[in-house]
């Protein structure tokens, strides 16, 4: 989505929530904060607000109880109900709503780490499962003005994939088996949500 598309749907409302999902490694992050970086410029930082759906991870030492620390990221690892209900206090508008972002080095959540000002016109939103239709999921496409698509060649996907497991302390052997049995996965089911985004970034 063109930044001229964002401001085209700001003059049709007070408050536009615009969603950014795609499968891992196609470069959602890179336009998301895109988006927000230019708005806040354009319009100001109180009038953007960014939520990423990493930051509803569920904890490590909760992941390991339940069983799935080895299947982190797939859609049953995240609060997606506590996502949901985030994104509804948003919508709805009225209050500054604070909300978690996720650390990279550490693998973990950080609560209340972003900020969603109150004036906030535009709120990007951005993660693997927002056009999802299952349980838990199925809530957040409704919430969303607009749902963008990310999508990039398999080949430079992995390769993305492979330098931000090393970066995060995997060995290459490692990183390339995490993509193939978590990743991967990941990425045939987001595919399923392809036709529910209003548009498609290659």
């Amino acid at each position: 989505m063109t930044v001229p598309d964002v401001a085209a749907l700001l003059e049709t409302a007070d408050r536009v929530m615009v969603g950014i999902t795609g499968p891992p490694g196609a470069g959602k992050t890179t336009l998301a904060r895109t988006l927000v970086h230019e708005f806040s410029t354009t319009l100001c930082a109180d009038a953007v607000g960014y939520v990423p759906m990493d930051g509803f991870h569920l904890s490590n030492a909760v992941l390991e109880r339940l069983g799935r620390r080895d299947r982190k990221g797939a859609h049953d690892t995240f609060d997606a109900a506590g996502f949901v209900a985030t994104l509804a206090r948003i919508a709805h508008g009225g209050e500054t709503v604070y909300v978690p972002d996720f650390d990279h080095t550490t693998g973990e959540p950080i609560a209340a780490s972003l900020i969603v000002p109150a004036t906030a016109r535009l709120v990007v939103v951005e993660g693997n499962y927002l056009g999802l239709d299952q349980p838990g999921w199925r809530h957040v496409r409704p919430l969303l003005d607009r749902l963008v698509y990310v999508d990039a060649d398999a080949e430079v996907r992995r390769e993305r994939l492979r330098k931000r497991h090393i970066a995060a302390g995997k060995t290459d052997a490692e990183a390339r088996a995490w993509i193939e049995a978590v990743d991967e996965p990941n990425a045939e089911l987001i595919a399923t949500t392809r036709a529910r985004a209003d548009t498609i970034v290659d």
